[in-house]
């Protein structure tokens, strides 16, 4: 989550904290919607926007790692430092999302059965290949960042580039960083998982690289922005903000209105916010980054109990992030007995897919209290943590947690 490792105090870009904060804390709605055994959206509108609210979070995580970098590397004033933490903590990443975060969504070792990379995976890569360009001027990063992201489709090819008796192996491979085009893909096999998603050597491939480092890419481009006299910030991203809503807005309408089955019956507004998330599209970026940079002026300057407390949540993202998951995981133990009499473990084998008959799962009024209770306990234990590490700077591994 968040690549810098002890920018505190006044040194901190407030508006990062709070936004990052305030998209952690609606991240847990879904992952409790995955315990509740509610789908993800649905015809009506309680279900749908409880999924679609949600959509913020990995497009914010993101792009604040990126920033957040940028920022790191202000701080220090030597690139080399930011790189090697990037490459240490993009590891560290990858290693929890095979180990501690897998353990925490399942509660079983049976890799064999089900495993998948998840956002924690993608942000992990992310940074390790973020590490090699940081010698790059901001700017320039940024800008390739931008290209990544609008012609994300190109990389479907990659495969084709090479001959056809690699095409199949190198498909495989070319499933983490993006699906592969597969018409005319010689030996490719069958790459289709879960849910449609990319299934390379048995992994069900949840988030892909790309775009993803287009969007870290971009984020640290944005850091150098962020410095900037207060007024021309404001300016700035309310112009790229609002620019991009409005892209979305027009590419988003004319998508929507096209192209339409005659049998489907999904409202326009359904259709026109329910952008592809898996790979994220050009418009599912627009639509969730831009309102995220509009805010960014509002952020700076919003002060109070409860923006305290949301910036405590995103000064500890990782910690938040770990804990969540293991404290929905049990919560769900919990309502499960209280409602049937059982934990029902047997449920959670294969989350985020969750095996619930229709007449179990819980209402969306449970689902809420359940999250506001879970996010109260963690914003309690995440305080205890930020000030723990803000008095021990001398634990070196802490800054990666």
């Amino acid at each position: 989550m968040n690549s810098s490792p002890n920018i505190g105090g006044a040194s901190r870009i407030q508006s990062v904290d709070l936004l990052r904060g305030a998209v952690m804390i609606i991240m847990a709605i879904d992952h409790v919607r995955v315990y509740s055994g509610i789908p993800a959206g649905g015809p009506t509108a309680d279900v749908f926007f409880t999924r679609w609210i949600t959509h913020y979070c990995a497009p914010t995580f993101v792009f604040f790692a990126g920033t957040s970098a940028f920022l790191y590397f202000q701080k220090t004033g030597d690139k080399g430092p930011v790189a090697r933490f990037l490459l240490t903590r993009g590891l560290l990443l990858v290693l929890l999302e095979m180990t501690v975060i897998r353990f925490f969504w399942m509660f079983n070792f049976d890799y064999a059965t089900f495993t998948f990379t998840g956002v924690i995976w993608m942000l992990g890569w992310c940074m390790v290949l973020m590490a090699a360009f940081v010698g790059l001027r901001p700017s320039t990063l940024g800008i390739v960042g931008l290209v990544i992201i609008f012609g994300q489709q190109v990389f479907q090819f990659v495969p084709q580039l090479f001959p056809a008796s690699l095409q199949g192996s190198v498909a495989k491979v070319w499933g983490f960083f993006y699906p592969p085009a597969m018409e005319g893909l010689s030996g490719a096999g069958n790459l289709s998982g879960t849910s449609g998603m990319d299934k390379p050597f048995g992994l069900s491939i949840f988030y892909v690289i790309i775009p993803w480092i287009g969007v870290m890419m971009a984020g640290y481009g944005f850091g150098k922005l962020l410095l900037r006299p207060s007024a021309e910030v404001k300016k700035l991203c309310l112009r790229i903000g609002l620019g991009a809503v409005v892209l979305f807005l027009v590419g988003g309408i004319i998508m929507a209105s096209i192209n339409i089955p005659p049998d489907d019956t999904t409202p326009f507004l359904f259709r026109l916010l329910g952008q592809k998330k898996y790979p994220p599209s050009q418009l599912f970026l627009l639509m969730t980054l831009g309102p995220i940079i509009a805010l960014v002026p509002w952020a700076e300057k919003t002060h109070g109990r409860l923006a305290d407390a949301v910036k405590i949540v995103g000064r500890v993202p990782m910690f938040y992030y770990l804990l969540h998951l293991l404290l929905i995981h049990l919560s769900a133990f919990i309502v499960n007995l209280l409602l049937y009499g059982a934990i029902h473990q047997d449920w959670y084998t294969n989350a985020p897919f969750v095996g619930m008959a229709e007449d179990q799962r819980w209402g969306l009024p449970l689902l809420y209290l359940v999250w506001a209770i879970d996010v109260v306990i963690l914003y309690y234990v995440c305080r205890w943590y930020a000030r723990y590490k803000a008095e021990h700077p001398e634990i070196g591994w802490m800054k990666y947690i």
